[in-house]
């Protein structure tokens, strides 16, 4: 199960628990592992405490909502309206469970690094301010901060994934041992998530958009021809032909 969709069903279980609701308020600080690392205190009132960390980060408390850019470096191409409207919804009535996380650019003024899904859906909520952490990241560190949050969450699509992949590749300097490394995956699946994007860009988006899976793919990715590529993607398409 993805984080974000794990993060829905926690919205919903509360949403139908008020005393649960205001235990997880009270223990916010506790929240936030992974890329937040461990970060302790209340959002309530801004913590002095800063991790020794290569980015250290800020527990901070209400950051209006006007204030928050958003971050350029933004992998998701896809945002979900139905599932962002029910997200929404749920910080209506709860209010965020899990703060964003934001780099301060100036007085009063923040740039996303993650909860782009929380962040639209309190928009939406019309919500004024929210909960945030704030990490000290250059351009470089952002963009690799963003890109690896976003992977690891689990529900970007493959051409998504392939397009962060080369992003951390060619912008963050990394080989594909490093990348590896930092994303929990071996050499060959980041090879062959790579090799998508050698697809001719209608079977990108085919694949983008769900009309075709992994398995076609990597089906069509041994033909070397690209016209012959997409003759038999249309082909998978109308004749609605399984990877078998």
């Amino acid at each position: 199960m993805s984080a974000e969709k794990n993060e829905d069903k926690i919205q919903a279980a509360l949403a139908a628990n008020p005393a649960a609701a205001a235990a997880a308020k009270r223990k916010i600080g506790g929240l936030g592992r992974g890329l937040n690392a461990l970060i302790e205190g209340s959002y309530d009132k801004p913590s002095e405490r800063v991790l020794a960390s290569p980015n250290p980060v800020n527990v901070v408390g209400l950051i209006s909502v006007g204030q928050i850019e958003a971050n350029p470096y933004q992998p998701r191409t896809h945002f979900d309206q139905e599932a962002l409207q029910e997200l929404a919804e749920s910080i209506r009535t709860q209010g965020i469970i899990q703060p964003v996380t934001v780099r301060q650019l100036d007085v009063n003024r923040y740039q996303l690094i993650s909860g782009e899904r929380r962040l639209q859906a309190s928009k939406l909520a019309d919500l004024d301010s929210i909960p945030a952490y704030i990490r000290k990241a250059d351009d470089q560190q952002m963009l690799e901060m963003a890109l690896i949050e976003n992977i690891q969450r689990e529900n970007l699509n493959a051409i998504e994934i392939a397009l962060s992949y080369q992003r951390l590749l060619s912008e963050c300097n990394l080989r594909q041992e490093d990348l590896g490394e930092r994303v929990g995956k071996n050499r060959s699946t980041i090879t062959n998530y790579l090799r998508l994007l050698k697809l001719p860009p209608d079977i990108q988006i085919g694949l983008r958009d769900a009309v075709i899976g992994m398995g076609h793919a990597r089906a069509l990715i041994s033909m070397e021809d690209p016209q012959q590529q997409v003759a038999l993607y249309r082909r998978i398409v109308v004749e609605d032909l399984s990877v078998r």
